[in-house]
């Protein structure tokens, strides 16, 4: 295949697309510009960064060991300490193996607390008249705040300062050319309180280990031995942001989709097992994390064009999830849709280390949802979105319904997979 030189790619189509997707107006629905994205899979944007939206291309570097997890090329590294989300190998394996070893085995038990949990958020609203919900404010956020704490320990009475950090946080991921001077103070000023928070946590987990990730991380038992404090701080703030934040979107992009789709939700009544293709349906169809970054370790030809080493790369999952060349019908929300291979969750070996956790909670609450909501109606569509354009999800979404039944099923359908 003959490779395009970089010089001879047009630029300024695919930079201004991406920068209108980008746009707050457009939060709502970005999809549109991603269609027209997807008729390049591969672009060139300005002199040292591309635009990858093809499924197949994003599937394909994701994989490929000439990319860096970094966002910054090689000669634009800082000599800080990096979470595994950006870190590569050996690193990357190491601390993920850390991770692996003490979040998989707590997460595997906890669909029946998580249920609990769902079932306590509902029935602080239940009501035998008509009412209002805020699916947002009332469960998709408070939810994994609640069990993410819990997991690492994180005292009952800090959830809400816990939370607040890591929503000021997320804004950190945007591209910073669409943050404004006082954001980025305040994301500084955030990092700052989070960091010192944190070494305040670990001090007291240091002196008084639970039984929970926290505790895990500091004394568990590695062949390379335990965590180091630096890389436990970043660890966990890593954790922090990617164990309940892209829940919460998730969940709220799971119950805007069944409104939106009536007969999906009234088949999500009768059939609970129908939630696992479903919120399989949801990171495919609207996912919480919209792109991802990467940097190039070497030259890659790829689509019929070559990415030259040192370049920064976007891989835009919202657009490969609706590739026309891997879906059939990709704009169509399909429930029960099968080979759904998503980038919802990414791939490769930075592939989402909460997948499992996620999925859970959000099979959960959406089959709660279905089954206790009587004619569920959206107050306002579009809802009001969240600033954020990588982690995409409502602001609020308020849902106002006939009914809000009492629980009177048992643990809810689904898996932890």
């Amino acid at each position: 295949m003959t490779s395009t030189p970089a010089s001879a790619t047009h630029q300024h189509p695919a930079s201004e697309l991406f920068a209108q997707a980008l746009r707050y107006e457009h939060r709502a629905d970005p999809y549109p510009f991603y269609e027209q994205l997807l008729r390049q899979p591969v672009v060139r944007m300005d002199n040292d960064t591309w635009m990858v939206s093809g499924h197949r291309e994003i599937g394909l570097l994701l994989h490929d060991p000439r990319i860096s997890a970094d966002r910054l090329p090689p000669p634009q590294q800082r000599p800080i300490r990096k979470s595994l989300l950006v870190e590569d190998p050996p690193q990357h394996d190491r601390l993920r193996r850390l991770v692996t070893q003490q979040f998989v085995p707590r997460v595997m038990g906890m669909r029946d607390h998580i249920d609990a949990l769902v079932t306590g958020l509902l029935d602080a609203h239940t009501s035998e008249r008509p009412g209002q919900l805020d699916v947002v404010a009332d469960l998709a956020y408070p939810l994994p705040v609640t069990v993410i704490c819990e997991l690492l320990g994180v005292p009952r009475e800090d959830e809400s300062l816990f939370g607040s950090l890591a929503r000021r946080l997320t804004r950190g991921l945007d591209p910073i050319d669409t943050q404004t001077e006082d954001e980025i103070r305040e994301l500084q000023q955030t990092r700052t309180e989070l960091q010192q928070y944190l070494e305040g946590l670990i001090t007291r987990h240091d002196t008084a280990p639970g039984d929970d990730l926290l505790s895990g991380l500091m004394h568990g038992q590695d062949s390379e031995g335990p965590m180091d404090p630096v890389d436990l701080r970043v660890t966990l703030g890593l954790l922090l942001i990617a164990g309940h934040e892209t829940t919460v979107n998730l969940i709220a992009n799971g119950t805007l989709a069944l409104l939106r789709h009536p007969e999906a939700l009234a088949r999500l009544r009768t059939d609970p097992d129908l939630v696992t293709p479903l919120v399989e349906e949801v990171l495919r169809y609207d996912p919480p994390v919209q792109m991802s970054g990467r940097s190039t370790l070497a030259d890659i030809d790829i689509a019929g064009t070559t990415i030259p080493k040192g370049s920064r790369v976007r891989l835009l999952l919202a657009a490969g999830n609706r590739d026309p060349r891997r879906f059939a019908d990709p704009d169509r929300f399909v429930p029960d849709r099968t080979d759904n291979t998503h980038l919802g969750f990414g791939g490769g070996i930075h592939y989402c280390i909460g997948a499992t956790l996620a999925r859970a909670e959000a099979q959960i609450a959406l089959t709660a949802l279905a089954r206790r909501l009587e004619s569920p109606r959206l107050v306002a569509d579009p809802p009001p979105y969240r600033e954020n354009a990588i982690l995409r999800g409502p602001e609020r979404l308020p849902v106002s319904f006939t009914r809000l039944a009492p629980d009177t099923a048992g643990p809810s359908a689904g898996r932890m997979a």
